[in-house]
Formats: C-alpha cells, sequence, structure tokens
C-alpha cells in the first residue's frame, strides 16, 4: 500500500505538487487550483497538528466511521471523484498565491518524515493508526493531484 510515510512516495507526490501551474483546471469538481492548493495545505497541516486544531469525530461517524476507513484504505484503488470534504475543508476563497501554496504543501508533505501527532482524530473516521493515517494521507493528496491533472 502506498504511504506518505514512505520517501519515494513523498517525492513523487512533491514532484507532482511542483508540476501543478495556472493552466491546471479541475478534471471533476467545483474547487478551481487555488481551493484545492489552499484546501491541502489546510487539511494536512490539521493530520499533522501543526495549527491549533481541535480533534473531534462527528456523531455520524461514530456509527458509520470505522467501515468507511476500512473501505477507503483496504487497497490501491483510488478516492472516488466527487467525494464529500466535511465544512472546515470548503475553501470559499477563490484565489491565491499559487507559488506560496504549493511551496506550503511541499513542506507539508516533508513534514510527515517526522509525524507525531497522538491528539488527531479525523472529523469522520475517528481515532486512527499511523498506518491508516499514511494511507488516508497518501490518497487524500493523490486524489486532488489527479482532479487537476498532476
Amino acid at each position: 500500500m502506498k504511504t506518505i510515510f514512505d520517501p519515494m512516495i513523498r517525492a513523487k507526490l512533491i514532484e507532482r505538487i511542483e508540476q501543478i501551474s495556472e493552466k491546471n483546471s479541475a478534471v471533476w469538481g467545483k474547487m478551481n487550483i487555488h481551493q484545492m492548493l489552499k484546501h491541502n495545505t489546510y487539511w494536512n497541516g490539521w493530520v499533522l497538528g501543526t495549527d491549533p486544531h481541535t480533534y473531534r469525530q462527528e456523531w455520524l461517524g461514530k456509527i458509520f466511521g470505522k467501515m468507511a476507513l476500512k473501505s477507503m484504505i483496504k487497497n490501491e484503488k483510488p478516492f472516488d471523484k466527487n467525494i464529500p470534504t466535511s465544512a472546515q475543508f470548503k475553501v470559499k476563497d477563490t484565489s491565491c498565491d499559487l507559488e506560496f501554496e504549493k511551496a506550503k504543501w511541499i513542506l507539508l508533505v516533508k513534514e510527515y518524515e517526522r509525524f507525531h501527532n497522538p491528539n488527531f482524530v479525523h472529523d469522520f473516521f475517528g481515532k486512527m493508526s499511523k498506518e491508516q493515517i499514511g494511507i488516508l494521507a497518501y490518497k487524500h493528496s493523490d486524489h486532488h493531484l489527479r482532479q487537476f491533472g498532476a
């Protein structure tokens, strides 16, 4: 299984992020390139715990979260197109400094080398093992890079 904790996988993700430019447009979904970048910098910062976050599982996640997580990370199959995201990760800003957000995302990807966030609780999936986090973080990044043809 591909995991963001594998140095080779991180290097490949970084190469793909570096390829992103204003020319990339969404193959699916409602986000533009700027929203996608900001979404990913916020999401990865949330997982890594780089900013103060409140970690709490939603009530619906307490019922279905573990089953959904198991289904999403059981094999190499990429995430489906147009999967929903929590409100806290929806980016309303439609513009940003593209190069700044790319550089920020790359730094966050590199930060997984030193991952340590024992307080992390996914808002839907709940408490996760480091292995589960690694697979999910890879698949999340891959999903959005594929969304924009990178």
